[in-house]
């Protein structure tokens, strides 16, 4: 059998897809291009979702602000758990650790198309 031929792989590659676009807001003082390249160069993380597509806007009025949007196909079976796997510890682990490279607050918010 071939890797990722499993049961469960091929359930969830089937499964049906919700878009959702994920919005990071965050404040980089002193953004640094270091800093900068490094929240571009996690674009690739998010192609483990089907056609994402990922964007860093920088505010045009106050530099120091930016907006990190995502737009990707999520398993129905994630999405609708997305509330379980936001408690698992090892998912909140990242996301600390996410927000304590950002001196400021970390706004996420998740849309769907209406």
């Amino acid at each position: 059998m071939a890797k990722g031929d499993t049961k469960t792989g091929a359930s969830r590659k089937d499964e049906p897809k919700i878009r959702r676009t994920l919005h990071f807001r965050f404040t980089l003082s002193g953004a640094s291009d270091q800093m900068i390249a490094m929240i571009k160069s996690s674009a690739p993380m998010y192609q483990m979702f089907a056609d994402a597509k990922v964007r860093l806007l920088q505010n045009v009025d106050d530099p120091s602000r930016f907006l990190q949007e995502i737009e990707y196909d999520a398993p129905e079976s994630l999405e609708l758990n997305r509330q379980q796997l936001a408690s698992d510890v090892r998912v909140q682990t990242y996301m600390q650790a996410w927000r304590s490279m950002f001196p400021g607050s970390v706004e996420i918010d998740v849309f769907k198309v209406v």
